[in-house]
């Protein structure tokens, strides 16, 4: 069983930035593949970014390019993402989540794919 934990949301104006967090309570870390997700009120979970087990490709929802950063540590057994030039449209709960495996190169990025969920993280983007 792999537990995560996200940090790092909160409340912040358009245009400004966030780091969000998420410690995994493994040690085989770096065989996991990572995702962010969020949900907004309303709407279905969907996919903001994700990153290999290895970590030599990322992939980006189209509206978060060029904004969004996502990262990965292996000594610290952690995810992280990047968000800059936040917009009110960004507003929702995010999740970390962690698959087992998976391709080096292509990353997951469908929600039924990822094992282990976080219990997620508000950001608010005020306009």
């Amino acid at each position: 069983q792999v537990q995560l934990e996200e940090s790092g949301g909160g409340l912040v104006q358009a245009g400004g930035s966030l780091r969000l967090s998420c410690a995994a309570s493994t040690r085989t870390f770096s065989t996991y593949a990572m995702g962010w997700f969020r949900q907004a009120p309303g709407k279905e979970r969907e996919l903001v970014a994700a990153i290999t087990w290895s970590g030599a490709n990322t992939v980006y929802a189209d509206s978060v390019k060029g904004r969004f950063t996502i990262s990965r540590d292996n000594a610290k057994n952690a995810v992280y993402l990047q968000m800059n030039n936040l917009k009110p449209e960004d507003t929702a709960v995010y999740y970390c989540a962690a698959a087992r495996g998976g391709s080096y190169y292509h990353p997951r990025t469908l929600a039924y794919e990822y094992d282990y969920w976080g219990q997620g993280t508000q950001v608010t983007v005020s306009s």
